[in-house]
């Protein structure tokens, strides 16, 4: 009963006050109204904030404690069969990130490309537009140009159209004929390679293409178009040449003769075995096993002979005709020529070409050679050999078609003044030398198809006065405006100028003479139409 009583809660009745409680009322004060209370628990009091943290940290700790310890055991339980797993995962993990980078990088790629192409069509229109706006501006000015030259000089291009009908100034097919010359000079020194590759003839050296055919002015038709070939000659083995000045002949030209020597074999670095030394072995040995040295065979006396040599080489021309494959295309006939071999080739289409094939002697290492053909005005003996400039000549119109601009007139220009020239006495190496010259003192740029008429005025000027002073300057002696580009022996430089009009300075009869033909000639041209 007692236990029951002290278990038992609390409890305050009316009349007793509540011994937990502050005294409010007592019973006596209680009014009267009041309601009779029923009996209620008492609340119990709040927690310390003080104990409360420290119960949060316990908890807390525990919490840690067992997580650490459940680590632990699930880690001892299968140690490298999650370590492979975690591995496997890994991996697993960076191919995904590899190939998601992979699909971000390609998009990106593909987006700057897409731009970058974009961009450059965006820049060729943008260049375009420019370039067209150019080309407007520039054909406006050219149109404004043509038209003030047109007002100025009306009548220029039918004076130009008028002179090219009159003398006939269609430029040949040069081109063509030019490439089938030099196939059939190729095959031709290659056959007679072969068939002389025993003997002590010559060595024929590649062909040079040279004259007006070559530099590309003749002012001839078509058909009558000679195309001349030089064929430099090399000693053959065991012989040398050695050019000595001509001082027998009086000659405006200047002439060498070429001596032949021989030369001792015995000592080279590489003897050839089957080669008799012609100094060191005996005139019946030699007869008796080998063959006869170029002394014995194109020479008169110690020097080379200009008309042996063209007989001999019109002989290889005929022998090796027949294995040149132009002989399927063409027929060939040789013409009579002393000093050189002169052909003609016929095609069954009625087309022809007279190919003149002229021999040379080099200089050293220069671009001026001795030539076997003599001139119209002089004609020596056969070992006189004359001083030759055309290889210097062509290389010079080669240099100057690189530099000038296009449609030069230079070569019209040459090829109209030697119609013109035609007949009044003038040589046509006069006329060249003297375009060669004003090529040199004017501008190239100065030498365009509209300057034409102008460039005709300056040759035949030029010329005027260099008949009336009796004096026109060799080109290739003492020309300080010399292109580097042509090689010439270092006398050239320092010596005086050949005068090309000396015999006219010497006979003032014959300058008068021509003075005259070319004035009559001057007026045809201006005030013959």
């Amino acid at each position: 009963m007692s236990l029951v009583m002290s278990l038992a809660p609390e409890t305050s009745w009316p009349g007793q006050p509540c011994p937990s409680c502050p005294p409010q009322f007592t019973p006596l004060q209680w009014p009267k109204e009041t309601k009779v209370l029923t009996p209620t628990r008492c609340r119990p009091p709040a927690l310390d904030a003080g104990l409360q943290a420290i119960m949060v940290i316990l908890l807390l700790f525990w919490l840690v404690q067992w997580i650490c310890y459940y680590i632990k055991v699930y880690l001892d339980k299968d140690l490298s069969q999650r370590t492979g797993t975690l591995k496997e995962f890994v991996c697993r993990t960076v191919e995904q990130c590899v190939r998601s980078w992979r699909a971000m990088l390609w998009a990106a790629l593909q987006q700057w490309l897409f731009w970058a192409i974009a961009g450059t069509l965006v820049l060729l229109l943008a260049h375009c537009w420019r370039l067209r706006k150019r080309i407007s501006v520039v054909d406006n000015r050219r149109d404004s140009e043509r038209e003030e030259s047109e007002e100025e000089l009306p009548t220029e291009k039918n004076m130009i159209w008028i002179i090219s009908r009159h003398y006939q100034l269609s430029v040949p097919k040069l081109a063509s004929g030019r490439r089938v010359v030099e196939e059939l000079l190729s095959d031709l020194l290659q056959v007679s390679h072969s068939l002389f590759s025993d003997s002590f003839f010559p060595v024929l050296q590649p062909a040079i293409g040279v004259g007006s055919a070559f530099e590309g002015w003749s002012h001839h038709k078509e058909k009558d178009v000679v195309y001349c070939m030089f064929v430099p000659l090399k000693p053959p083995h065991g012989h040398a040449f050695l050019l000595e000045p001509d001082t027998m002949g009086e000659m405006s030209q200047r002439s060498m003769r070429i001596r032949v020597e021989l030369v001792c074999t015995c000592t080279r670095k590489q003897p050839d075995r089957n080669m008799l030394c012609f100094l060191h072995h005996s005139e019946e040995e030699l007869k008796r096993n080998q063959m006869a040295s170029l002394l014995h065979t194109l020479c008169t006396g110690p020097y080379l002979d200009g008309e042996k040599i063209a007989l001999w080489f019109q002989t290889v021309v005929i022998s090796a005709w027949s294995m040149l494959p132009q002989s399927c295309h063409y027929s060939m006939k040789v013409l009579p020529s002393c000093r050189s071999c002169k052909v003609k080739l016929m095609k069954a289409s009625g087309r022809s070409f007279i190919v003149e094939i002229v021999f040379s002697v080099q200089q050293g290492d220069s671009d001026i050679f001795l030539s076997s053909q003599p001139t119209e005005a002089q004609f020596p003996p056969s070992t006189t050999w004359l001083e030759s400039y055309a290889v210097a000549e062509a290389k010079f119109f080669r240099q100057v078609a690189m530099q000038a601009p296009p449609h030069s007139c230079h070569l019209k220009c040459l090829r109209l003044c030697a119609r013109i020239l035609e007949d009044s006495g003038l040589s046509i190496y006069a006329l060249k030398t003297s375009v060669m010259h004003l090529l040199t003192l004017i501008p190239l740029s100065e030498w365009q198809h509209k300057y034409f008429l102008m460039r005709v005025d300056d040759t035949l000027n030029y010329l005027r006065c260099c008949l009336e002073e009796a004096r026109l300057k060799h080109f290739f002696f003492g020309n300080e405006d010399m292109p580097e580009e042509i090689s010439l022996p270092p006398a050239f430089q320092e010596a005086q100028p050949l005068n090309l009009f000396q015999h006219l300075a010497q006979n003032p009869a014959a300058q008068t003479e021509a003075l005259n033909k070319f004035y009559k000639f001057e007026c045809d041209l201006f005030f013959g139409f």
